[in-house]
């Protein structure tokens, strides 16, 4: 394999359904862990072209109303600039990939109860944390 080169954009999704729970995947690639759907930025492509593609691949959902919440950049086997957005869809019909092996639609604190990857709890309090800072602002 390659050595890499240079760091590799990357994006995913806090997917809210109409009842306002949001979408977790159960993934292998993660050690079983909890994680939020998203990938790679294809050359060319914009981060929200990105997300909608790499979830409708992930999951066969259509997403709107998308919101950036962070920004990450870590060293972990390589180096990734992770870029999360918060976004909504009218479907709970998952139909996954070969990339997970459940789902699960839940309440924030339900999510945050389950073994999460540690990079998706960071997104989902940083999702908190920009809800306090509107909420606050109104």
């Amino acid at each position: 394999m390659p050595k890499q080169l240079y760091p590799e954009p990357t994006v995913g999704g806090l997917i809210f359904n109409p009842e306002g729970r949001f979408l977790l995947l159960k993934s292998h690639k993660w050690l079983g862990k909890y994680v939020i759907p998203g990938g790679h930025i294809e050359l060319g492509e914009t981060m929200e072209q990105a997300l909608k593609q790499e979830i409708k691949e992930e999951t066969n959902l259509d997403i709107y109303d998308i919101e950036f919440i962070f920004d990450k950049t870590f060293w972990q086997k390589g180096h990734y600039i992770f870029f999360d957005f918060a976004c909504k869809t009218d479907l709970t019909d998952v139909k996954l990939n070969d990339e997970a092996e459940k789902y699960v639609w839940v309440t924030i604190a339900e999510g945050l109860a389950l073994p999460l990857d540690p990079y998706t709890k960071i997104v989902i309090e940083a999702y908190l944390k920009k809800q306090k800072r509107e909420n606050k602002d109104v």
